[in-house]
């Protein structure tokens, strides 16, 4: 899993609430256990219409923020159903960084362990980021998590918390399997007694 620290790019501004999972990438494209390839369908139903063609006036087809590798949104992001795909392509279409007064704990919790920073910050914070936002992209925002920190283009610096483990694991690229690796030398050493201990197993 990439590693993150800072972050300064371009901030696509999407005032919607309760974006669901299925918003994010529909039920058809679920078949996949890859996580590379669903950006192009990442918001599927909103970016294309019926023949597949670009809708101009989405946000994310819009040239200024085809590049955009951070997303604020409204509240309750991330709801409806649990499917891990949502982050996946999220994180696919370039989006490293989420920003939203909340998130469904499901979609929250998968976003760590997919190296994406979803950030929660109060209305009045996330409505000064999304104003932001919508200047395009010559306003850049910079996200630091050491900090804890999220800076618009104008300068202004909002505090986010994170919880120091899951703040851990994506500074340092670690996602489930990641952790587990670490113990390696732990695990190895155990099986070795263990088959000692029990050869017949």
């Amino acid at each position: 899993m990439d590693k993150f620290d800072t972050l300064t790019g371009i901030a696509a501004p999407m005032p919607m609430v309760n974006i669901d999972t299925d918003m994010i990438i529909p039920k058809q494209f679920l078949k996949t256990i890859k996580r590379s390839g669903l950006g192009v369908n990442l918001f599927d139903e909103m970016r294309y219409d019926r023949e597949g063609n670009e809708i101009a006036d989405f946000v994310l087809n819009q040239p200024q923020y085809r590049e955009a590798e951070i997303l604020v949104a409204g509240d309750n992001f991330g709801c409806g159903s649990s499917r891990e795909h949502a982050p996946w392509a999220i994180k696919d279409f370039g989006i490293r960084c989420v920003i939203a007064p909340s998130y469904a704990d499901i979609f929250y919790n998968n976003c760590f362990k997919n190296g994406i920073l979803p950030i929660v910050l109060p209305q009045d914070q996330v409505d000064a980021l999304m104003k932001d936002a919508e200047k395009g992209s010559n306003a850049r925002m910079t996200i630091d998590l050491e900090a804890q920190t999220v800076t618009s283009s104008d300068g202004d610096v909002f505090s986010f918390e994170v919880d120091s483990f899951k703040k851990h694991c994506l500074m340092n690229g670690l996602d489930d399997i990641g952790l587990t690796m670490e113990k390696a030398a732990s695990i190895d050493s155990f099986e070795k007694q263990a088959s000692q201990a029990r050869p017949w197993v």
